[in-house]
């Protein structure tokens, strides 16, 4: 703390998933440990340097994909289920260990409300109970434009999604959907791009190779490749080596195998 390590953010690599546990941690011993108002003020503004939360919901089936205890199905989507299902309420959570710090500046807190996500927002006024120019504050944060109610993306069904102006900007929103894939299962996201008739190719090209050839709709990948590699020998030749090579190891998207096979030499058949 002295040297001021602790207190600056380092930058965080792709492969670093532990940066947000470290943040979170310093920020709860220093509500125990520290009364310095800038070091709190520090802490807050680390929490809301994190990057939000992955917030999304499926859609509706009356196949049973998930066991949630103590909650009804009809609780299974609302922001404050979805947070802590995840474990990805626990930066507003830690923010509001801060609000109680009576050294903590009230500035610092809600300058880091108005970057949490409104479904952190929406935990706040579910999970938290004072003080109450905290909840005052979180209140009154809001909803950036980009978010429609709760800020939750849910998958619609492809019925939903007709009656919408442009079905394939949508599809686009879950795929951009920052969901990693140790909190959020995308292969939901993935399942339900694939299986939309609203999908195009560039949909396709953005998804794991693996999901699109083998754990969706294989079909549908069997007729690009065949448009794609088409009567020359050599993409057919390629694509037998990437799935030899265990394509889905190297974690492909579907897009960079089609493009591999684009840099296969040429040999046209022409029996």
């Amino acid at each position: 703390m002295t040297r001021g390590k602790l207190l600056s953010l380092s930058e965080k690599h792709e492969d670093d998933y532990e940066v947000d546990g470290r943040v979170r941690r310093l920020a709860e011993n220093l509500v125990l440990l520290s009364a310095n108002p800038d070091h709190l003020a520090c802490a807050c503004a680390q929490l809301a340097a994190l990057d939000p939360p992955a917030v999304l919901s499926p859609a509706p089936s009356r196949t049973r994909t998930r066991i949630v205890k103590d909650s009804l199905p009809a609780d299974h989507d609302r922001p404050a289920q979805l947070l802590e299902r995840h474990s990805e309420h626990r930066r507003a959570e830690t923010l509001a260990a801060l609000a109680t710090h009576p050294n903590t500046p009230h500035t610092a807190v809600t300058s880091a409300l108005n970057m949490l996500h409104p479904a952190e927002l929406a935990w706040i006024a579910e999970r938290i109970e004072g003080p109450g120019w905290f909840l005052e504050a979180a209140a009154a944060v809001p909803a950036p434009p980009q978010y429609e109610d709760d800020g939750v993306l849910r998958l619609l069904s492809d019925d939903e999604l007709s009656r919408h102006p442009d079905p394939a900007a949508v599809l686009q929103s879950w795929l951009d959907s920052p969901a990693a894939p140790e909190i959020l299962l995308p292969s939901e996201v993935y399942r339900a791009v694939v299986k939309s008739r609203h999908h195009t190719l560039e949909h396709l090209r953005q998804i794991p190779a693996d999901e699109v050839l083998a754990r969706q709709e294989p079909e549908i990948a069997l007729k690009i490749l065949l448009e794609h590699c088409g009567r020359n020998a050599g993409r057919w030749a390629a694509l037998a080596a990437a799935m030899t090579f265990e394509y889905n190891e190297t974690k492909l998207t579907f897009g960079e195998l089609l493009d591999s096979l684009d840099a296969a030499p040429a040999k046209a058949q022409t029996s």
